[in-house]
C-alpha cells in the first residue's frame, strides 16, 4: 500500500488506506466540439483582421476524434481537432497568404487554449468582397 505525505504535520498521510491514482487514470476532461469551433472561429477572426462591415464573420465547424499521438505518454489516446473554417474576404488581397495565416493561427490558438492537436485546418473562402478605392463609384464590376 502506498501513502503520500501531505504538506501538513509529519506523519499525516493524504489518502491513507488507498493507493495513489496515477494522473492518467484519475478522469478525463471532455471539451465539446462546439466549444472548440467557437475558439477556432475566434482565432480565424483574429488572423483575418478587420474587414468591411458588410463582410460576414468567419465561422468554423470542428470534428474532434481521439487518436494516438507519438508525443503522448504511453500511446494513450489524445483528442485531435479537425477544423473547417469558412471565410469571406475583401478583394483584392493575397488569398493564399491570408488562408495560410488563418491555418497557422487556428492551429496555434486551439492547441494553446484547448490542449488538442490540430492536424488539419481546411479553409474555405465562400465569398470575396470587392473593396473600392476612395473616390470610385460603387456599382457592378465586370
Amino acid at each position: 500500500m502506498t501513502s503520500v505525505t501531505g504538506g501538513g504535520r509529519e506523519g499525516d498521510a493524504v489518502g491513507a488506506g488507498s493507493a495513489v491514482v496515477p494522473p492518467g487514470q484519475r478522469g478525463a476532461t471532455r471539451i465539446a466540439d462546439r466549444v472548440v469551433a467557437k475558439i477556432a472561429a475566434q482565432a480565424a477572426r483574429e488572423a483575418v483582421g478587420p474587414l468591411p462591415p458588410d463582410v460576414g464573420r468567419p465561422h468554423a465547424t470542428v470534428v474532434v476524434r481521439p487518436h494516438s499521438s507519438p508525443r503522448s505518454s504511453g500511446g494513450t489516446p489524445v483528442d485531435a481537432a479537425h477544423v473547417r473554417v469558412h471565410l469571406e474576404l475583401d478583394y483584392p488581397t493575397d488569398i493564399g497568404a491570408r488562408c495560410r495565416e488563418v491555418r497557422r493561427h487556428v492551429t496555434e490558438r486551439v492547441g494553446a487554449l484547448v490542449g488538442m492537436e490540430v492536424p488539419e485546418v481546411a479553409v474555405q473562402v465562400e465569398r470575396l468582397h470587392l473593396t473600392s478605392a476612395p473616390g470610385t463609384a460603387h456599382g457592378r464590376t465586370r
